[in-house]
């Protein structure tokens, strides 16, 4: 048995902590706000992220960082992207050996352009942090908080860390893979994202099955594209990051970023999604990191781009799907060989 803090109380964090919980592991959950953490200490729910779910008694909510994370094996970063750099100084202030970190945020940094590990690894000296491993894969909060079987991938350049957490998470239920591969297993849990408010959009204009094909498939092309120019091996992008991720993502009423999609391709305006949303949407500030990164380094993504001038240039949705489809002819053999790599290629 280890003693496992899962920082974030949101659907995610608490999902996994039931996984953590089923494998009989301590666990404790932190979060911000006093009514939820004590909600779920004394009705053992977590009604406003997983509704109908009952936890775990082996489930410990708490409010105090320092309690949370004092005297633990392992610390899991389950909360938006946005607030990882804030979470991480509160984190650094209380340990004083290294720890296993395991990260299951997927975003990109606006600005910085760094990926989560990445911001994780500036904010945490190297005498608090043993390894930092991603947890990424199809993986809806609501499907693994009913048990339903899941499988994800454990990512680090430290294979022994990768393994770890392996152990740590993999059950019945939760079949969890490694990979050395962290950049394509960021990129591809990240970029998903984008992808699945693109597909959301084209839902919400009335597009058919022809449409939503079309978009997963040169969605994966511009991952691929923009992960293997940043360093990924372009396979991982085949895998449960990858593909997988994507799918899932792109074709569930579970996922935010697709059901903000939707509302988008209805014609709500952003800050009205956002706030009919009530959670987080990782999409939207992926989107603007995506579209600065691949501007800088001179990328082609002509989907992230398009979605990027709906977000915050206020065009309209179906003038950008229009102007997708009156682009110059070109061929897909190259994206093609990009996907599966040089060694496929002639």
């Amino acid at each position: 048995m280890k003693k496992v803090a899962v920082l974030g109380a949101g659907s995610w964090g608490t999902a996994l902590a039931m996984v953590l919980a089923d494998n009989d592991h301590e666990v404790r959950l932190w979060g911000h706000k006093k009514e939820q953490i004590d909600e779920i200490n004394t009705t053992h729910t977590n009604k406003k992220y997983l509704k109908n779910i009952t936890l775990s008694e082996g489930i410990v909510g708490y409010t105090s960082m320092e309690k949370a994370v004092t005297g633990v094996d392992a610390i899991v970063l389950a909360v938006p992207t946005k607030a990882m750099r804030e979470v991480c100084q509160q984190v650094k202030q209380y340990l004083s050996t290294p720890h296993l970190f395991v990260h299951v945020s997927k975003g990109i940094e606006p600005d910085t352009h760094l990926r989560v590990s990445e911001v994780i690894e500036e904010e945490l000296p190297a005498t608090v942090r043993e390894a930092v491993v991603v947890l990424s894969g199809p993986s809806h909060a609501e499907e693994v908080s009913l048990r339903q079987p899941t499988t994800v991938t454990a990512a680090s350049s430290n294979l022994e860390a990768a393994e770890k957490v392996q152990d740590l998470f993999i059950n019945q239920h939760f079949r969890v893979y490694t990979n050395t591969d962290v950049v394509g297993v960021e990129i591809g849990g990240s970029l998903k994202n984008i992808i699945a408010l693109a597909a959301g959009i084209t839902d919400g204009l009335g597009y058919g099955d022809n449409a939503k094909a079309a978009l997963i498939t040169r969605g994966l092309a511009e991952i691929a594209r923009l992960g293997s120019c940043l360093g990924a091996n372009p396979l991982t992008f085949l895998g449960l990051t990858g593909m997988g991720d994507l799918i899932v993502t792109c074709t569930s009423v579970h996922s935010r970023n697709w059901r903000a999609g939707n509302m988008l391709g209805k014609g709500m305006k952003l800050d009205e999604v956002l706030e009919n949303m009530g959670m987080v949407v990782e999409g939207v500030r992926t989107t603007k990191a995506a579209y600065q990164l691949s501007q800088k380094l001179q990328v082609k993504m002509p989907l992230t781009s398009a979605l990027y001038h709906v977000l915050f240039d206020n065009v309209d949705p179906k003038d950008a799907v229009d102007e997708l489809m009156s682009r110059n002819k070109t061929t897909e053999l190259d994206d093609l060989s990009q996907l599966l790599g040089d060694r496929f290629s002639s």
